[in-house]
């Protein structure tokens, strides 16, 4: 054990004074911090506006609508930001028809409105009793084809309180009529803000997924830079070759852990101030509980374990950085396909699949760390979860042991499957 520790000791003290790891230290938490001030300053104070035009013979509908639309909408919810709408309010009756179009066909070309609602009247005086006119929307693109809904549900309220005048009602009463009822969320007790969760879930899922991806290959990378310089042919007269592979995996671990330990910290003083932009708009407090900080560390733990214990393999089986790169999808493979099911797993972290694929031990690092932050795994299946691929990392250290004690001292070309079979049986 005294010599496991000394080559972590050395692994960890060589990694964690070089230039590089001082920088993506420091430069990624500035990055993800700058990102999200820039965000939260731009979605604060940016605000679009859609330019649309009302054409109809009747000047009174085509101005209610017109002041409908323009007036400011308190009783939207903040979370939902649309654009600000201005309105230019025509007179079908001053020129054809066919003319008013054209024009207003080039300046939807021209981009100088985002579109223009006809309105076609009644054909004759008693249809008009009985039908409304017809409306028709016209967008620049299918981009702003979000207007036909705010454009019908204006239409819809014009339409009520001109009816409600027409029965005698004032228009303060009607106004007062179609007021929108507010209804308060409630908070259900004891439960964390979903959208919360699920940002802070996938920031840490993404920090896990890049993490183990970077420092398990890593280890691959150490075992082959020193099969490159003959450093091992002098350590391995005095520490086993099992001893030599425990080591560097402790070692550049713990330079992992030390990372991921500074941007945590990071994380957790940024959402204190709740400073989380939502992509709409609205702000976000990211929260971090204690008990998502302690799984993620202990499915950190196995993830990494269970991949470098691979990349180690992969490690001694090679004698270049190109040589490595054709192996990788050993790697990477199953962290793409955890990649893939991730909005499924956000979306239903108890569904059949996610149960199933969290207790798969390769995927179960990211998976079931989804499911205990997002969704309702018994403890049955956590402990199982853990047991699993504790057993699985086993199996692996006692496979790659056996490759690396011979295949960290081969040169030459890469051993085949046969000779890998030998190299278990042999050693």
């Amino acid at each position: 054990m005294h010599n496991v520790w000394l080559i972590a000791r050395r692994e960890y003290v060589e990694r964690i004074r070089t230039r590089g790891f001082l920088i993506t230290t420091v430069m990624i938490p500035l990055i993800m911090g700058g990102f999200i001030f820039v965000s939260a300053f731009i979605n604060s104070n940016s605000e679009s506006v859609a330019h649309i035009a009302v054409v109809s013979s009747d000047t009174q509908l085509a101005l209610d609508l017109q002041t409908e639309l323009q007036q400011p909408r308190e009783s939207r919810p903040r979370s939902v930001r649309q654009p600000r709408i201005t309105v230019d309010a025509i007179n079908a009756g001053t020129q054809s028809a066919q003319a008013t179009r054209a024009i207003l066909d080039r300046e939807l070309d021209s981009g100088h409105i985002d579109g223009y609602l006809w309105i076609t009247p009644p054909a004759t005086p008693a249809e008009a009793k009985l039908a409304r006119p017809t409306f028709t929307f016209t967008p620049r693109s299918s981009e702003q084809d979000y207007l036909r809904s705010t454009l019908a549900a204006a239409l819809g309220t014009v339409l009520m309180r001109q009816q409600l005048a027409h029965r005698g009602i004032v228009a303060s009463d009607a106004d007062s009529l179609l007021q929108p009822v507010d209804v308060l969320a409630a908070r259900a007790p004891h439960r964390q803000d979903r959208e919360s969760a699920v940002v802070s879930v996938t920031i840490l899922f993404f920090l896990m997924y890049f993490v183990i991806m970077l420092y398990g290959m890593n280890v691959a990378r150490s075992i082959i830079e020193e099969k490159t310089s003959r450093i091992f042919e002098v350590l391995l007269a005095t520490i086993r070759p099992e001893e030599m592979m425990a080591g560097k995996i402790l070692g550049v671990g713990s330079v992992g852990l030390t990372q991921v330990g500074i941007w945590l910290t990071t994380a957790l003083l940024l959402s204190a101030g709740s400073v989380a932009a939502h992509p709409g708009g609205q702000g976000v407090h990211v929260a971090l509980s204690a008990a998502q900080i302690a799984y993620f560390f202990v499915y950190f733990i196995l993830g990494y374990a269970f991949y470098s214990s691979i990349a180690a393999a992969l490690g001694a089986m090679t004698n270049s950085e190109q040589e490595l790169q054709q192996l990788n999808m050993f790697l990477v493979l199953p962290l793409v396909v955890c990649f893939a099911t991730l909005m499924s797993i956000l979306n239903y972290p108890d569904s059949t699949m996610a149960r199933v694929l969290a207790l798969v031990p390769p995927f179960t690092p990211l998976l079931m760390y989804l499911r205990v932050s997002l969704g309702h795994p018994t403890h049955a299946e956590i402990v199982a979860s853990i047991l699993l691929t504790s057993a699985s990392i086993y199996a692996i250290v006692w496979v790659t042991s056996r490759i690396y004690r011979v295949g960290v001292l081969m040169y030459g070309k890469r051993p085949t499957l046969p000779e890998l079979l030998r190299w278990l049986k042999y050693s």
